[in-house]
């Protein structure tokens, strides 16, 4: 697929027309018609709906719209950088969809770098990517999920679940009635997990899987949620939070997922092993 394809697309999407996009662009609506059709004809899904003053991405185009930055990002950096980086250094894209492991990542990342002397290294950190499609259409090497695939594209395996305790403010210092729970998003075992916690607060804050945020948020404002165990141990020690009497701690699944034919594979398990370690 054409590159300036995907930069009208994004362009459109940006600035809400084709015609604008065609003034910023300097080119005539015809050609950006005509690009827009090319990704629509090879996907065969609908990128943008017309209407009287306004066009919209469908839900489709909502979709493609982060894998077509990552594509232009990538052929970007192969194009451009690429060709001036040392030939013998590895490459390796990795991922992660929530925040939670963004320390993980950078840690692994330093082990496997450490294995191979030199690393060619993309991190990835998106809540729009779906992790396990893109690993699966090579748009990344290696993710780490809460999610457990089903794609037969890609192998997986099952590390070490995430420990998460239900902690809160104290209570000398927030009142019950102002008590929020703070609703990380992390997939379904999560949500089944904290339905009831939820319920008995005032209310919710959602923070889609940033808990760095989440718990920034509780410290300042007051509330309750659950916290990886070493994001919160030196606040629990500092009397800054407490747990939740009574509650149960969260055991999070966790996946690996690569390509069956990636040969970094036992090289990543065993940085990972490493770590954990």
């Amino acid at each position: 697929m054409q590159t300036k394809a995907l930069e009208t697309f994004l362009c459109v999407a940006e600035t809400g027309g084709f015609h604008a996009a065609a003034r910023k662009l300097n080119v005539t609506q015809t050609a950006v018609s005509a690009r827009i059709r090319l990704i629509e004809e090879e996907t065969g899904r609908p990128l943008f709906t017309r209407g009287a003053g306004a066009t919209a991405l469908t839900g489709f185009g909502q979709q493609f719209k982060p894998y077509a930055e990552q594509m232009l990002s990538l052929w970007a950096f192969a194009s451009r950088e690429l060709p001036d980086q040392t030939q013998s250094r590895p490459a390796l894209r990795l991922g992660g969809q929530l925040s939670i492991w963004d320390p993980l990542l950078v840690d692994l990342a330093v082990r496997f770098e450490q294995r191979f002397d030199k690393l060619l290294l993309t991190l990835n950190y998106d809540h729009d990517l779906n992790m396990i499609e893109a690993v699966a259409t090579h748009v990344l090497d290696a993710a780490i999920t809460h999610e457990k695939p089903a794609d037969r594209r890609v192998t997986w395996c099952e590390l070490e679940p995430e420990a998460l305790s239900l902690v809160q403010t104290p209570q000398k210092h927030t009142a019950e009635e102002d008590l929020v729970f703070v609703n990380l998003e992390l997939g379904e075992v999560y949500q089944d997990h904290v339905r009831s916690a939820a319920r008995q607060a005032s209310g919710q804050t959602l923070f889609l899987g940033n808990c760095i945020m989440a718990l920034r948020y509780v410290l300042k404002r007051g509330g309750r949620g659950y916290f990886p165990d070493y994001v919160i141990s030196d606040h629990l020690k500092s009397g800054d939070l407490e747990r939740v009497a009574e509650s149960v701690p969260l055991r999070l699944p966790v996946y690996l997922v690569t390509r069956s034919d990636q040969p970094e594979l036992d090289e990543l398990l065993s940085c990972l092993t490493d770590l954990r370690a």
